[in-house]
């Protein structure tokens, strides 16, 4: 783990809501479901991390505490960002946002914890 994986780093990632995106039991209506969110909550903060760290290490989330506060719909832009609020040791905490222009898709926290990939065999 690099001394630049510090507490202010930020990530961005836009994602455009298609059907792929929304839960089986809504079609025919598109929308961005809820686990997806959460996929993208948490890719945002492993793209943010990933850059910081050895060839030998990735990051595996540990903990989410967030809420799903509006829809996005299909063709929507839903812009995920992150912050890197604390590091405690190998533990890193995500502020972690999601929103179409100004409305609030959905927002939290998210941790992940930095582990050494020969720990999972293969």
């Amino acid at each position: 783990m690099e001394s630049s994986l510090a507490p202010g780093v930020e990530h961005r990632l836009e994602v455009v809501v298609g059907p792929e995106h929304t839960p089986p039991h809504l079609r025919p209506i598109v929308v961005l479901s809820t686990p997806r969110m959460v996929e993208f909550m948490e890719q945002v903060c492993l793209e943010a991390a990933q850059p910081h760290l050895g060839d030998d290490e990735t990051s595996v989330g540990v903990h989410l505490d967030i809420s799903h506060d509006s829809a996005a719909r299909e063709g929507e832009r839903v812009v995920f960002r992150c912050r890197l609020e604390r590091v405690d040791g190998r533990r890193l905490h995500f502020s972690v946002h999601a929103a179409v222009d100004d409305q609030v898709v959905g927002a939290g926290t998210h941790d992940r914890y930095v582990v050494d990939r020969s720990r999972f065999g293969g």
